[in-house]
């Protein structure tokens, strides 16, 4: 299907697009509920993970993140990165993406978009660390992309990536090894930065100009909550909602929706959390990818439940049983409720799903062998294809509302071709195990006798921004304070003597993107509230502060560290 979009060069901010008839166009209402989320990522395109541009690691092999790549590449960073910013994802894609009847794209960015810092701590020899990242650099390219979005009447869910320290300690988070974000010697002080870039990015997306095409920001992707804890998650959750609330102000179509992530947790366990808040969408990525068992089995066979003879073997009941009811549970317990990653991927198999390594072989540890022909797409029959297609025909309507991972995946360098398929929504269409219309998926699970439980698209009016949004229920908060009483390896006593930042810093806006020729219309200056004047926070000078990305086993600096005013 092609699609034409809208161009208006008197007004770039035309919302008049519809990316297809059965999506409202920018600028009428998205009814939550009743219009589901059809979506895909656009990931590897501003956080480079090595299984999505395998060839970017294939070519400098010792790096195995995006801090170790860019410190390998070194003088020729600027141009590497401008490269594949420039051709990875194009406007082809985004009109196929609208194409194919998707309506949304979550689009993952890097707060290095914002601003990298030249000195965060020193390492055990007493060097000076500094952020290798590229900065700035990509955010005019994300302009681009927004500006695509626009033309085909693409909604974006814009998600906060990276997250200073590590917020997960995944490759993806920026930096592979110890989690330093509300956790350890420097997790408050992360904390307090990244605050500032979430208040930033808030202030962006919230202008009239970019509203109507950012209508959801996911503010942190993929805390992992297990080491972090669930009281510290939340808190950081609600002081972040407090404050984007404060910049926005409350009620539908102030602001975007703010997206959090279940931490690995389960939608299960967020039931009631901000009962009462102002348009709060949880986020969960399940996977059968990464759940320890080796999940070879077959998708050429006939599928458990199909009396009509459909294949895909146990995984499309599997998906529907172990999603289905619970993303609709949520729905009703908690609100919107989203699956921002999902995939095709039933295993992990697939060129560096499991990382790499710094001699550029697979990283990680496999959960079983036998990998070849899950990744070698080329050598599967249309009984495979049939079988993955009902899979993701089955787990598009357990989830009901979605984001799929990944649009692209690049091609291997070694193989010049995808080496890890399961993952590709594009390559999927091309070969015909994706659905070319989504609307194919409502109902498969019905078919195969799931019973996922009954969500009739109604949501309690606070939930999506009308009465009673922003005024959260006591016991909805209950216990939570700002900053958390103790961390998990912090305890209480030691809370109040750990570093932090200083409010004294000067404002890094995001600028709007220059239009040629000049708009007549507004185009705004990147800043939503002129009221949000308050510095941000900056190194209090004097303070020997560890190693922000490394501080696991520091010791807590005995003085100098904490602002004049507490």
């Amino acid at each position: 299907m092609t699609h034409l979009g809208v161009t208006n060069t008197a007004d770039p901010f035309d919302n008049s697009a519809r990316a297809n008839s059965w999506t409202p166009a920018l600028n009428e209402t998205w009814t939550w509920g009743k219009d589901r989320v059809w979506g895909v990522n656009l990931g590897g395109l501003f956080v480079l993970e090595p299984f999505i541009v395998p060839d970017v690691y294939e070519q400098n092999v010792g790096a195995v993140d995006e801090w170790t790549l860019s410190m390998l590449l070194g003088d020729k960073l600027q141009q590497t990165l401008e490269d594949h910013y420039n051709s990875f994802i194009t406007e082809e894609d985004i009109a196929q993406i609208a194409g194919a009847g998707l309506n949304w794209v979550r689009l993952p960015i890097p707060f290095w978009a914002i601003e990298k810092w030249n000195d965060v701590g020193v390492d055990g020899t007493g060097a000076t660390i500094s952020e290798p990242f590229l900065a700035r650099t990509c955010w005019k390219y994300i302009l681009r992309v927004l500006g695509w979005a626009r033309k085909y009447g693409i909604r974006v869910n814009l998600d906060l990536h990276t997250a200073p320290g590590s917020q997960n300690g995944y490759n993806h988070s920026g930096k592979l090894g110890s989690i330093n974000w509300m956790k350890g010697v420097m997790g408050l002080a992360n904390a307090e930065r990244s605050l500032d870039y979430i208040r930033i990015v808030t202030e962006f997306v919230s202008q009239p100009e970019w509203r109507e095409v950012i209508p959801m920001f996911g503010i942190i992707n993929e805390p992992y909550m297990h080491e972090i804890g669930q009281d510290q998650v939340q808190s950081f959750y609600l002081h972040a909602y407090q404050m984007v609330r404060s910049i926005t102000g409350t009620g539908a179509g102030n602001g975007p929706m703010i997206s959090l992530h279940d931490g690995f947790g389960g939608v299960g366990g967020w039931a009631g959390f901000l009962s009462g808040s102002d348009r709060v969408a949880l986020d969960t990525h399940p996977y059968f990818a990464f759940n320890g068992n080796a999940n070879r089995e077959p998708l050429n066979i006939t599928a458990d439940g199909d009396t009509t003879g459909g294949l895909g073997g146990k995984w499309p009941l599997q998906a529907c049983n172990q999603w289905g009811a619970s993303m609709n549970t949520s729905r009703k317990a908690f609100g919107v409720t989203v699956a921002g990653e999902f995939s095709n991927a039933i295993n992990d198999c697939g060129l560096f799903v499991d990382g790499i390594s710094p001699s550029g072989t697979p990283g990680g540890a496999r959960y079983g062998s036998d990998c070849d022909y899950w990744e070698n797409w080329e050598t599967w029959s249309d009984e495979t294809k049939q079988g993955l297609m009902n899979f993701a025909l089955a787990s598009m309507d357990a989830l009901g509302d979605w984001f799929f991972w990944t649009w692209k995946i690049g091609n291997s360098t070694a193989a010049n071709s995808v080496r890890a398929p399961l993952w590709s929504y594009q390559l999927g269409l091309q070969q015909g195990w994706m659905p070319t219309d989504p609307r194919k998926a409502p109902g498969k699970c019905d078919s195969i006798g799931a019973n996922m439980g009954a969500f009739d698209g109604t949501y309690e009016s606070w939930m999506t921004g009308g009465a009673g949004a922003g005024t959260i229920a006591a016991a909805a908060t209950q216990g939570l304070v700002w900053p958390p009483a103790s961390f998990t390896d912090i305890p209480a006593a030691s809370m109040s003597s750990l570093p932090q930042y200083t409010a004294t810093g000067t404002i890094s806006t995001l600028p709007p993107p220059s239009f040629s020729p000049t708009a007549t219309v507004s185009v705004g200056n990147g800043w939503f509230d002129a009221q949000d004047n308050a510095p941000v926070v900056t190194p209090i000078a004097g303070c020997a502060y560890p190693d922000a990305w490394d501080a696991e086993d520091a010791q807590i600096p005995v003085s100098g560290c904490l602002p004049a005013k507490r």
